[in-house]
Formats: C-alpha cells, structure tokens, sequence
C-alpha cells in the first residue's frame, strides 16, 4: 500500500509543476498584449488630434474663402446692377371726346325728345346758338328777322332778312331763303292783317337735327329770338313742363361757335 503511493506521488508532482509553468507564460503574454494595445491607442489618438486639426484648418480656409467670393459676387452685383428707383407717380386720367361720337345730350321717351321750356338751339348755317321757347300754344314756329325784302329768284318768291348775332347788341347777319308759303297775322283791335314769310330753317337740339317752318316776324320786344312750336313738337318732341335746358348740344358745338348766348 505504502509503495503504491509512493509510486503515484511522482507523476503528480511532475504534472503540477507543469501546470504552474503554463500558468506563469499566459500571465507574461496577456501583460504584453495589454502594453501594445495601449501604445496602439495613443497613436490613433495622436492621429485624431492631427486628423481634427487638419480639419479644422481647411474648413477655416474653406469658410474664408467662400466669404470672400461672396463679397466679390455682392460687389460686382452692386456696379452691375443699378439700385431700384420709385416710379414717377401716375398721371391723372384725362377724359377725351371722340368728336366723331359725341351728338349731343337728350333724353327720350318712346322715341321723342324731352325738352324743357328753354332750350339751347343751334341754326344750321349762320352756326348760331339761341335760347328758344318752347311752346305747345304756338301753331308755327317763329324767327326773329328783321328788314324782310322779298324778291324773285328763277320765277321763285324770296326773302332776304336780318337775324340777330347772339351776344352781341344791334349786329345782324343777313339770310336768304326760299320763301315756302306765306300767313296771314291778324293784330289785336286792328282790321288790316300783316303777311308774314315762311321759310325753311336748319336747327339742332341736343342730339335731333330737322329742318322745319319758321314764319319771319319781328320779335325784338320779346325775350327769346327763337320760338319752337306744334308744327316742330308734333310727333317729334314732348315739353317737360317746369324744366328748361334738358338737353346739351355737342361739344364740337359748343366749343365751336363763337356766336353764341
């Protein structure tokens, strides 16, 4: 029994020493990664550091640069371009009349003009302007004519008289006419009656234009040289009672005629 354990304790003992060896050489070889892993850390950091300097510098480089071609872009921009200016204010609209168009003001109803007691009434020919009266109470429309001489024209009865210049006192302007018929006027407590012409005349109010009978008389004691009666009114006009100038000749007119009330 004794021999027997002696006999075993000596590859035990080989055995443990063995073992101890190996343990020793790991603890040397662990200890020596352990010190160039450190020393692989310090140069990465080392290279870190210069890798972050490095780009610190170019990106300093870089931001100046980009300033500095942007001041050279404003600048150039600056020569090139002229500052914005306020526009000039704008002109205030001026309202112009096609002379073409413009006929006159009237207004209507049912197709006939509306007129009031006085209107403005243009002569065709002298191209005069006269106040006229309306009035419905006067059968024929009349004409202030003065000095009326009648005559013959190729076998025809004429009349040569004197119209008023509007706005101006005791001038005349002499017409001739065609004497188209001839009335009758008998005066208030008087036998004898008077013979009065009638001939054709051009006129205008507002925007109508005819040629109608005015019978020649002188009317220098009544107020308006002008007198517009049934013979125009008829089918053609309504008095628009209580009113006076209704209507408004056209501008080229108005303007036009120096002669004029």
């Amino acid at each position: 029994m004794l021999s027997t354990s002696k006999s075993l304790a000596a590859p035990l003992l080989a055995l443990a020493t063995l073992l101890s060896g190996c343990a020793a050489d790991s603890v040397l070889v662990d200890r020596y990664d352990m010190q160039g892993l450190q020393a692989s850390v310090a140069g990465q950091n080392a290279d870190l550091d210069y890798l972050k300097t490095t780009g610190d510098r170019h990106h300093q480089e870089l931001t100046e640069l980009h300033s500095e071609s942007t001041q050279q872009i404003i600048d150039t921009i600056t020569r090139q371009v002229k500052p914005p200016e306020c526009p000039p204010a704008p002109k205030a609209p001026v309202c112009t009349i096609d002379a073409s168009k413009d006929t006159g003001t009237s207004d209507r109803v049912k197709g006939k003009l509306v007129v009031g007691e006085v209107e403005k009434a243009f002569l065709v020919g002298p191209n005069f302007i006269y106040d006229a009266r309306v009035d419905s109470g006067a059968e024929t429309s009349s004409m202030d004519a003065r000095n009326v001489r009648r005559f013959e024209r190729d076998s025809q009865e004429w009349v040569r008289f004197d119209i008023p210049v509007p706005g101006k006192d005791d001038t005349f302007e002499t017409l001739e006419r065609e004497v188209v018929r001839n009335v009758r006027i008998i005066q208030a407590n008087e036998q004898d009656h008077e013979r009065r012409a009638v001939v054709e005349l051009q006129f205008r109010i507002g925007d109508h234009e005819q040629k109608a009978e005015f019978t020649l008389s002188d009317r220098a004691h009544l107020t308006y040289p002008l007198l517009i009666g049934r013979n125009i009114l008829r089918d053609v006009m309504l008095i628009d009672v209580g009113k006076e100038y209704s209507t408004e000749l056209p501008r080229s007119i108005r303007t036009g005629s120096t002669r004029n009330n």
